[in-house]
C-alpha cells in the first residue's frame, strides 16, 4: 500500500470511488473550493507569524490573541513540519517524509517542542468545533513521539480560529503505538478494496463538490 495521510484516509471513508480516482488511478485532480483555498490562506499567514514575525493580513487579525498565545509558550517552535513514519510488522521509525519507503505522512501546524514536553497545534477555519476530530491529533503525536524520542509528554490541540474553538487532548509516548494505529482498521479496508478492485461509490451531501465528475453521484 502506498504512503497514506489522515485526508487520505478520510477521503475513502467519504466515498472509496473518490478515494480511487484521486489517489489509485489518478486521473482526477481535486483542485479544492473556496471554502480549502481560504484554510490555506489562514494557515499560511499563521505560519509567517509565528516563524517570521510578519504582521498578520487585515483580515486574519481575528487569530492574533490565539497566536500572540502560542508564541508564548516556551521552547523550539516549528510551522508546518513535515513527519515521516517507516513501519515494519508492529515497529516503526522516522523517516524522510518524501522517502520511497515511507508508510505515513503527517504535517503539524505547529510543533513546540521543551524538553520532554512538547506541544502540538492543528488550526482549523470551521465555523464550529462540534464535528471536531481529534484522531488527527493521535496520529500526529503518534509520529511526533517516533521523530522525537525525547518527548514523553504532548498537549495537543485543534484550534478553530474563526469560531474560537479549542479542543485539547493529551499524549505520552508509552501509548504512542495506539496512537499512530488509530485507523488500522480503516487501511486494512482500503487494502482489500485494492486487492479485489471494488471501489463502490458513496451518495452523500459532498457529492455536489466532488471532483469526479464521471460518478452516477456527482451533483455538479
Amino acid at each position: 500500500m502506498a504512503a497514506w495521510s489522515y485526508s487520505k484516509v478520510n477521503t475513502f471513508k467519504q466515498c472509496p470511488k473518490k478515494y480511487y480516482h484521486l489517489n489509485v488511478k489518478k486521473d482526477v485532480k481535486d483542485r479544492g473550493n473556496a471554502a480549502t483555498a481560504y484554510g490555506s490562506k489562514v494557515h499560511s499567514a499563521a505560519e509567517k507569524y509565528i516563524r517570521d514575525g510578519k504582521p498578520l493580513p487585515k483580515e486574519y487579525r481575528f487569530m492574533q490573541p490565539t497566536l500572540d498565545a502560542f508564541n508564548r509558550i516556551e521552547g523550539e517552535k516549528h510551522c508546518e513540519i513535515r513527519l515521516g513514519v517507516a513501519r515494519e510488522d508492529d515497529e516503526f521509525s522516522p523517516l524522510d517524509f518524501w522517502d520511497k519507503n515511507v508508510w505515513y505522512r503527517g504535517i503539524a501546524d505547529l510543533l513546540i517542542i521543551n524538553g520532554e514536553k512538547a506541544y502540538l497545534i492543528d488550526y482549523k477555519t470551521s465555523k464550529t468545533a462540534n464535528y471536531a476530530d481529534t484522531q488527527q491529533l493521535d496520529l500526529l503525536a503518534g509520529a511526533v513521539f517516533i521523530n522525537f524520542p525525547e518527548v514523553k509528554k504532548i498537549k495537543s490541540a485543534l484550534s478553530f480560529v474563526v469560531c474560537d474553538g479549542f479542543v485539547t487532548k493529551e499524549h505520552t509516548a508509552d501509548m504512542y503505538k495506539s496512537y499512530i494505529g488509530v485507523f488500522d482498521e480503516a487501511l486494512e479496508r482500503i487494502e482489500v478494496a485494492g486487492n479485489e478492485g471494488v471501489w463502490n461509490p458513496i451518495d452523500g451531501p459532498l457529492c455536489r463538490f466532488c471532483p469526479v465528475t464521471s460518478c452516477e453521484h456527482n451533483r455538479r
